[in-house]
């Protein structure tokens, strides 16, 4: 029926209409009465008139009509129980249900949702790639390196870790990083340092620092091992490895939480935190820095294989224990490669006999 045309007034009294006015929890029984709008009655008082257009169905348990009104206060409400004059009210509420969400609607916002979602895992999977390696070559240097400082003092903290300093111990890394570093064609901007935790690990950070702990030092049996593994860190600082991986991590956290509702942001910190402090780079620029690392020994006339030797014999065929490794290339493809493309060595050793022994004893104390 149309609400416009006006309809002959019917009063209708009933205990089990309950209306609440939407400013108070005051439970009120009423009555209504059906004219041009309905008239909400207690006793001789009308407390309310709904125009019908404008009454809409709210949630409720079965057996319950429960009604609002678009111009009531948001909360007010008329619950019937009587399926009477239930059935009266609905037919008289030609938009009802206006609000509701059918079949059409419920599959209008599944395949919006799904676009959204795949729309999502492909720019994580092709747009952030392509970004981070447009963007990374803008980032000014003098903002990479203050973020390196951060995640320095991160890293210290995280691993209860302090710079070893033996003399004789940093005279003889000092003397291995500047061979290597020299060699990749980088310049004095490279701060290093052995940091006395028992993990096994190493990792380059941005803005031109190399970490070694002293857990992969007591590993290694001759300098070639760890030359290879700083030669590595030192391919991911000339690539701006960790910078590239920043960008990528932090933007795919972020969007992956606008995905699961994390509008605050707070993933794309906890990633870019991490991506700071564990140098977790991609499978491809794990390769690429092998093959740097690769080409700066040869240059020294120093063999690969033994970086290769090292990293199985800390992770095992797993690959585990290792953030140069969890995740990329597993150990015995590395040591495969490196074997492969191998040469016997042509060069002095990097280090004397003497000199290994005291970087093995960097973190021993002073001497």
């Amino acid at each position: 029926m149309d609400s416009d045309i006006p309809t002959p007034a019917k009063s209708t009294t009933l205990g089990s209409v309950a209306y609440f006015d939407g400013t108070s929890n005051r439970r009120r029984m009423v009555t209504l009465r059906f004219a041009e709008r309905i008239e909400i009655n207690e006793g001789e008082q009308t407390l309310a008139a709904w125009v019908y257009a404008d009454i809409r169905r709210a949630d409720s348990p079965a057996g319950i009509l429960r009604l609002s009104c678009l111009t009531a206060p948001a909360l007010a409400r008329l619950e019937v129980r009587d399926t009477g004059l239930a059935n009266e009210l609905v037919s008289r509420c030609a938009n009802i249900d206006d609000h509701m969400i059918g079949r059409r609607g419920v599959a209008a916002i599944v395949g919006w949702s799904l676009a959204a979602a795949a729309s999502i895992v492909a720019v994580v999977l092709f747009g952030l790639p392509l970004a981070a390696d447009r963007l990374t070559p803008l980032v000014p240097e003098a903002f990479e390196r203050r973020l390196g400082d951060v995640a320095d003092s991160q890293v210290k903290t995280m691993f209860d870790a302090k710079v070893c300093d033996n003399a004789a111990g940093q005279k003889a890394f000092t003397k291995l990083v500047t061979a290597l570093r020299e060699s990749a064609g980088l310049d004095t901007s490279v701060q290093s340092g052995v940091l006395s935790s028992s993990v096994p690990n190493a990792f380059a950070l941005p803005g031109g620092k190399v970490y070694l702990f002293n857990g992969l030092l007591a590993k290694a049996e001759n300098a070639d091992e760890i030359a290879g593994v700083l030669a590595h860190e030192l391919g991911h600082l000339k690539h701006r490895d960790s910078m590239r991986g920043l960008i990528h991590n932090g933007g795919t956290s972020f969007l992956i939480g606008l995905l699961f509702g994390d509008i605050t942001g707070s993933s794309a910190l906890i990633f870019g935190s991490r991506t700071l402090v564990t140098s977790s780079h991609s499978r491809e620029a794990e390769t690429d820095a092998d093959s740097f690392a690769i080409d700066v020994m040869h240059r020294l006339g120093r063999p690969a294989k033994p970086t290769g030797e090292l990293l199985l014999r800390v992770t095992g065929k797993e690959g585990k224990g290792l953030s140069i490794i969890s995740t990329h290339p597993l150990s015995e493809d590395r040591l495969a490669r490196m074997s492969r493309q191998d040469r016997p060595a042509s060069g002095p050793p990097l280090l004397t006999s003497e000199e290994w022994r005291s970087l093995k004893s960097i973190c021993d104390g002073k001497s």
